[in-house]
Protein backbone atom coordinates (compact mmCIF):
# COMPACT_ATOMS: atom_id res chain seq x y z
CA UNK A 1 0.00 0.00 0.00
CA UNK A 2 2.75 2.58 0.57
CA UNK A 3 4.54 2.07 -2.44
CA UNK A 4 1.20 3.01 -4.29
CA UNK A 5 0.99 6.06 -2.43
CA UNK A 6 4.51 6.28 -3.20
CA UNK A 7 4.37 6.06 -6.81
CA UNK A 8 1.05 8.03 -6.82
CA UNK A 9 3.39 10.90 -5.23
CA UNK A 10 6.20 10.45 -7.62
CA UNK A 11 3.87 10.81 -10.10
CA UNK A 12 1.90 13.79 -9.12
CA UNK A 13 5.49 15.57 -8.55
CA UNK A 14 6.59 15.21 -12.17
CA UNK A 15 3.14 16.52 -13.21
CA UNK A 16 3.81 19.40 -11.04
CA UNK A 17 7.31 19.46 -12.57
CA UNK A 18 6.07 19.45 -16.10
CA UNK A 19 3.53 21.86 -15.76
CA UNK A 20 6.15 24.32 -14.45
CA UNK A 21 8.39 23.20 -16.96
CA UNK A 22 5.66 23.91 -19.62
CA UNK A 23 4.46 27.27 -17.74
CA UNK A 24 8.24 28.49 -17.91
CA UNK A 25 8.89 27.67 -21.44
CA UNK A 26 5.61 29.19 -22.83
CA UNK A 27 6.53 32.53 -21.13
CA UNK A 28 10.23 32.42 -22.14
CA UNK A 29 8.50 32.11 -25.86
CA UNK A 30 6.28 34.86 -25.95
CA UNK A 31 9.42 37.01 -24.41
CA UNK A 32 11.43 35.92 -27.22
CA UNK A 33 9.15 36.78 -29.60
CA UNK A 34 7.87 40.46 -28.19
CA UNK A 35 11.73 41.23 -28.05
CA UNK A 36 12.31 40.23 -31.68
CA UNK A 37 9.34 42.49 -32.40
CA UNK A 38 10.23 45.44 -30.79
CA UNK A 39 14.12 45.19 -31.20
CA UNK A 40 15.69 44.66 -27.49
CA UNK A 41 17.01 41.01 -28.36
CA UNK A 42 19.60 40.05 -30.65
CA UNK A 43 17.83 39.75 -34.18
CA UNK A 44 20.48 38.23 -36.16
CA UNK A 45 18.95 35.73 -37.04
CA UNK A 46 15.51 37.26 -36.80
CA UNK A 47 13.59 37.22 -40.02
CA UNK A 48 13.44 41.00 -41.28
CA UNK A 49 9.60 42.55 -41.32
CA UNK A 50 8.82 45.16 -43.59
CA UNK A 51 5.52 47.44 -42.34
CA UNK A 52 3.49 49.26 -44.10
CA UNK A 53 2.12 51.17 -41.44
CA UNK A 54 5.55 53.05 -40.71
CA UNK A 55 4.33 56.30 -42.85
CA UNK A 56 0.74 55.89 -41.74
CA UNK A 57 -0.09 58.82 -39.18
CA UNK A 58 -0.98 58.23 -35.75
CA UNK A 59 -4.81 57.55 -34.85
CA UNK A 60 -7.46 59.89 -33.98
CA UNK A 61 -7.97 59.46 -30.13
CA UNK A 62 -10.54 57.03 -29.50
CA UNK A 63 -14.15 58.45 -28.68
CA UNK A 64 -15.82 56.82 -25.59
CA UNK A 65 -13.94 55.98 -22.34
CA UNK A 66 -14.01 52.02 -23.48
CA UNK A 67 -11.67 52.70 -26.56
CA UNK A 68 -8.55 52.16 -26.94
CA UNK A 69 -5.98 52.42 -29.17
CA UNK A 70 -3.00 50.50 -28.73
CA UNK A 71 0.39 51.31 -31.24
CA UNK A 72 2.21 48.02 -31.01
CA UNK A 73 5.25 46.12 -32.92
CA UNK A 74 3.91 43.85 -36.10
CA UNK A 75 5.18 40.58 -34.47
CA UNK A 76 4.20 40.98 -30.67
CA UNK A 77 1.76 38.13 -29.58
CA UNK A 78 1.98 39.32 -25.55
CA UNK A 79 0.16 42.52 -27.02
CA UNK A 80 -2.37 40.62 -28.50
CA UNK A 81 -3.01 38.44 -25.19
CA UNK A 82 -2.93 42.08 -23.87
CA UNK A 83 -5.68 43.68 -26.03
CA UNK A 84 -7.78 40.78 -25.33
CA UNK A 85 -7.84 40.82 -21.51
CA UNK A 86 -8.88 44.56 -22.58
CA UNK A 87 -11.59 43.57 -24.50
CA UNK A 88 -12.57 40.73 -22.04
CA UNK A 89 -13.14 43.84 -19.61
CA UNK A 90 -15.32 45.57 -21.67
CA UNK A 91 -12.60 47.90 -23.76
CA UNK A 92 -13.01 48.39 -27.19
CA UNK A 93 -9.64 47.88 -28.76
CA UNK A 94 -8.02 48.84 -32.15
CA UNK A 95 -4.28 47.29 -32.66
CA UNK A 96 -2.40 49.75 -34.88
CA UNK A 97 0.91 47.71 -35.85
CA UNK A 98 3.58 50.24 -36.35
CA UNK A 99 7.34 49.77 -36.73
CA UNK A 100 8.02 53.34 -35.18
CA UNK A 101 7.35 52.59 -31.60
CA UNK A 102 10.27 54.74 -30.63
CA UNK A 103 8.30 57.56 -32.24
CA UNK A 104 4.90 56.48 -30.77
CA UNK A 105 6.72 56.29 -27.02
CA UNK A 106 8.07 60.23 -27.41
CA UNK A 107 4.99 61.43 -28.55
CA UNK A 108 3.22 60.09 -25.53
CA UNK A 109 5.64 61.08 -23.39
CA UNK A 110 7.26 57.42 -22.03
CA UNK A 111 10.32 57.61 -21.62
CA UNK A 112 12.71 54.54 -21.49
CA UNK A 113 12.73 53.64 -18.00
CA UNK A 114 8.86 53.84 -18.49
CA UNK A 115 8.48 52.25 -21.78
CA UNK A 116 7.27 48.40 -22.33
CA UNK A 117 6.13 46.65 -25.16
CA UNK A 118 3.04 48.45 -26.69
CA UNK A 119 1.17 51.78 -26.10
CA UNK A 120 -2.28 52.54 -26.16
CA UNK A 121 -4.71 55.41 -25.51
CA UNK A 122 -7.57 55.13 -23.49
CA UNK A 123 -9.83 58.55 -22.88
CA UNK A 124 -7.03 61.15 -23.09
CA UNK A 125 -4.38 58.79 -20.67
CA UNK A 126 -1.63 56.81 -21.82
CA UNK A 127 -1.39 52.95 -21.23
CA UNK A 128 2.37 51.60 -21.50
CA UNK A 129 2.21 47.97 -21.62
CA UNK A 130 0.92 45.32 -19.38
CA UNK A 131 -1.47 47.14 -17.45
CA UNK A 132 -4.59 45.21 -15.83
CA UNK A 133 -7.46 46.28 -17.05
CA UNK A 134 -8.86 46.97 -13.11
CA UNK A 135 -6.34 49.50 -12.96
CA UNK A 136 -6.92 51.06 -15.96
CA UNK A 137 -10.91 51.59 -15.20
CA UNK A 138 -9.73 52.70 -11.55
CA UNK A 139 -8.21 55.34 -14.02
CA UNK A 140 -10.98 56.18 -15.25
CA UNK A 141 -12.81 56.68 -12.60
CA UNK A 142 -10.72 58.90 -10.16
CA UNK A 143 -9.31 60.89 -13.38
CA UNK A 144 -5.97 61.91 -11.70
CA UNK A 145 -3.93 64.43 -12.82
CA UNK A 146 -1.52 61.98 -14.62
CA UNK A 147 -0.12 61.24 -17.89
CA UNK A 148 -1.23 57.66 -17.63
CA UNK A 149 -0.20 54.35 -16.02
CA UNK A 150 2.93 51.80 -16.82
CA UNK A 151 4.14 48.16 -16.13
CA UNK A 152 7.77 48.87 -16.94
CA UNK A 153 9.03 46.39 -19.09
CA UNK A 154 7.52 42.98 -19.68
CA UNK A 155 6.11 41.20 -16.13
CA UNK A 156 5.99 37.96 -16.67
CA UNK A 157 2.54 37.52 -14.65
CA UNK A 158 0.77 40.23 -15.81
CA UNK A 159 -2.19 40.48 -18.65
CA UNK A 160 -0.87 39.14 -21.87
CA UNK A 161 2.20 37.77 -20.83
CA UNK A 162 0.80 35.01 -18.66
CA UNK A 163 -2.41 32.48 -19.15
CA UNK A 164 -5.84 34.01 -19.83
CA UNK A 165 -7.75 34.98 -16.46
CA UNK A 166 -4.49 34.09 -13.96
CA UNK A 167 -4.45 37.39 -11.44
CA UNK A 168 -1.59 39.54 -12.06
CA UNK A 169 1.27 39.21 -9.09
CA UNK A 170 4.79 39.99 -8.33
CA UNK A 171 5.56 43.89 -10.34
CA UNK A 172 4.22 47.36 -9.66
CA UNK A 173 1.60 49.44 -12.26
CA UNK A 174 3.07 53.22 -11.67
CA UNK A 175 1.86 56.45 -12.34
CA UNK A 176 3.68 59.03 -13.95
CA UNK A 177 3.37 62.74 -15.24
CA UNK A 178 4.61 65.16 -17.79
CA UNK A 179 7.84 65.37 -16.10
CA UNK A 180 8.33 61.53 -16.35
CA UNK A 181 8.22 60.87 -12.58
CA UNK A 182 6.26 58.21 -11.30
CA UNK A 183 4.80 56.40 -7.90
CA UNK A 184 2.64 53.13 -7.63
CA UNK A 185 -0.64 53.36 -8.60
CA UNK A 186 -0.71 49.34 -7.45
CA UNK A 187 1.54 46.30 -5.92
CA UNK A 188 0.58 43.30 -7.11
Amino acid sequence: MSQKKSTRQKKSTRQKKSTRFLSLFFAGVMVAACNASTGTADNATAPEVTVKETTAPISKPATSSKDIIMYKSPGCECCTGWADHMRQAGFSVVEEKRDDMESIKEKYGVTHKLGSCHTAIVDGYVIEGHVPAADVQRLLTERPNVVGLTAPGMPMQSPGMQGAGLKPKGYDVLSFDEHGTSKVFTHY
